[in-house]
């Protein structure tokens, strides 16, 4: 399993440690069989978790390429960006996996802020989903689901229906853990030194304190949500304490989206900072209407007057939390959501941009491809093709400002400008380099986790892409250039004929090699098939060099040799740049 968005493993540990804390605050000298409880209790919480895990895996995986369109096409506006939020954490469960990808578009350029403040708003809504599937106690089915599930891995060859097992395998050990924490619980509801220490969570403050902190180290606030409602089922806990714990946890589900903008640009940190601002403040404007929010939540949920006590408690309360987390989340973005441009002065008033240093020379970095995108591999994939084009244009401007061979220039003011050309080429071949580098290194992360079959295959073929751009930058660098340059300083001339002949090739590789580029970034097929088919065309115009330079080999002209040597060179590197973009072309297509 990758660790692109978590923590390491053991904060978990500690996390439930903080679970158990009441029951190692408990007098094990009294009749109850401390022991066997908490191992059935952290026992509970660690299936629910490796469930909640094992579902958000399965949905990622099965939603990455949608949720990567859904992002990049549906987020025109705030009220559209808030939709697009909710509807995307509501099917893969996880606003911070969302938060995660809206940062990383940020650093890629994919968003700007004013959008990504929408989304970051609706996937709070989202979020609630699991809440509400988990206070409708479909519990027993549960090691159904774990049965079903299974089958649906194990049985079927199809990626899609592994993965709709892996997320009913998940959803089913979700509701396993929640029976084995409530059963481990039930002992407790008459166990006095418990009861008297939960009394002490009717402090609004300390609740939210303990969610925060919890949901921080177990990077999920659903998860936590999840055990606020079984702890609310047993009649352990008030509505209004309910409620706190959940508000808590929309505050340490934040800690994600700061841990993602580590490292990356100021508008990614922007970013996270709004997630920050906009959960704490609704926690902030809500605290003293909790009282409300409860009497809200109570109207909208179903009441069970022929139960008493504790009984009715556990049937009310859970439908109550998941609903009040529903409802503060849906009115704390329909409040704020106009506001989205007072965030962002707010944000760009705490965090400005970093003043650009014009003698300052950089080098290039990535800029659609990073860390957060591993876990979500289609997502990873779509943004590394993009990082391919993004060096592939850099290649064709290589070619494009290569100045033909022997190129007209006498005077020192042309030859300066020839030579300044020059080392412009030499230039972005260096920056093809380092992105070559660090696209090969991202994919071999990549490849570390667990791939499909058409993932794996996609993964090769865009190292393929990489490797035949990087090569034809080497050919421009250590072939074409050197011999212009050589042309230059020796003042060789090219005959009309030759010159037009020579200069139709080189820009019909260049045009061809910016299809095959295009077609790359838009994933056009049709654009890839018309470098291949060029190919027949491209042939004859090179069979036309061989046929003029025999017929003139024996021509009495000054360095007729030397001439031909370099036409016949210059010529044939063009031919093994068209080869390999023939072969980048057909890459694509395969593909396709």
């Amino acid at each position: 399993m990758q660790q692109g968005l978590r923590q390491p493993r053991w904060l978990i540990f500690p996390a439930l440690l903080l679970l158990s804390l009441p029951l190692l605050a408990a007098d094990a000298s009294d009749d109850i069989a401390f022991f066997s409880m908490s191992v059935g209790l952290l026992g509970g919480l660690a299936i629910f978790l490796f469930g909640m895990e094992t579902m958000s895996d399965a949905l990622k995986r099965v939603a990455g390429t949608k949720a990567r369109n859904l992002l990049a096409k549906l987020t025109t506006n705030r009220f559209s960006g808030m939709l697009t939020g909710a509807g995307l954490t509501a099917v893969i469960q996880s606003s911070s996996v969302t938060t995660v990808l809206v940062v990383g578009f940020i650093s890629a350029g994919l968003m700007s802020l004013p959008q990504a403040i929408g989304v970051i708003m609706g996937a709070n809504i989202g979020t609630t989903m699991t809440a509400q599937i988990i206070a409708f106690k479909v519990t027993k089915a549960a090691l159904g689901m774990v049965g079903v599930g299974f089958m649906m891995f194990f049985a079927s060859k199809k990626e899609n229906v592994q993965q709709y097992g892996n997320m009913i395998f998940g959803l089913g050990l979700i509701f396993l853990g929640m029976n084995l924490m409530s059963d481990a619980m039930a002992p407790l509801r008459s166990y006095e030194p418990f009861i008297n220490l939960m009394a002490q969570m009717d402090n609004v403050l300390l609740a939210i304190l303990i969610a925060a902190v919890f949901t921080a180290l177990v990077q999920s606030s659903s998860a936590t949500t999840g055990i606020v409602i079984v702890m609310a089922a047993q009649g352990f806990i008030p509505l209004e304490t309910g409620i706190a714990l959940s508000m808590g946890a929309n505050i340490g589900t934040c800690v994600t989206a700061i841990l993602a903008a580590i490292g990356k640009g100021r508008e990614a940190l922007q970013t996270s900072t709004v997630h920050v601002l906009f959960n704490v403040l609704g926690v902030v404007i809500w605290l003293p209407l909790i009282s409300y929010l409860g009497q809200g939540s109570i109207a909208m949920s179903p009441a069970y007057p022929e139960l008493d006590g504790v009984q009715r408690l556990a049937a009310e309360i859970p439908r109550q939390i998941a609903n009040a987390n529903t409802l503060f989340n849906v009115i704390n973005t329909l409040i704020m959501l106009p506001f989205a441009g007072a965030f962002v002065w707010a944000v760009q008033k705490l965090i400005p941009p970093t003043p650009a240093d014009k003698d300052a020379v950089t080098p290039i970095t990535p800029k659609y491809i990073n860390d957060d995108f591993l876990e979500t591999p289609d997502i990873a994939l779509e943004q590394t093709q993009l990082e391919v084009a993004r060096l592939g244009r850099r290649v064709c401007r290589m070619l494009s400002q290569l100045p033909p061979l022997a190129p007209d220039a006498k005077t020192p003011a042309q030859l300066a400008k020839v030579r300044a050309t020059f080392k412009e080429i030499e230039a972005l071949e260096e920056e093809v380099d380092q992105l070559h580098v660090a696209i090969l290194f991202h994919l071999g992360k990549l490849r570390r986790g667990p791939l499909s079959a058409e993932q794996s295959t996609r993964q090769i073929t865009l190292v393929g892409m990489t490797d035949h751009l990087e090569n034809i930058a080497d050919l421009i660098i250590n072939g074409l250039l050197p011999l212009s340059n050589k042309a230059l300083n020796d003042q060789l001339s090219v005959s009309a004929t030759m010159r037009q002949t020579l200069d139709t090739i080189q820009d019909m590789v260049n045009g061809l090699l910016l299809d095959c580029v295009n077609g790359i970034r838009r994933n056009d097929p049709d654009l890839a098939r018309r470098a291949v088919e060029a190919k027949q065309e491209l042939y004859t115009l090179l069979d036309a060099v061989l046929a003029h330079q025999a017929l003139h080999l024996s021509d009495d002209q000054p360095n007729r040799l030397r001439v031909f040597r370099y036409e016949m060179e210059w010529g044939h590197i063009l031919k093994n740049i068209y080869g390999m973009t023939n072969r980048i072309a057909k890459m694509q297509l395969q593909e396709g």
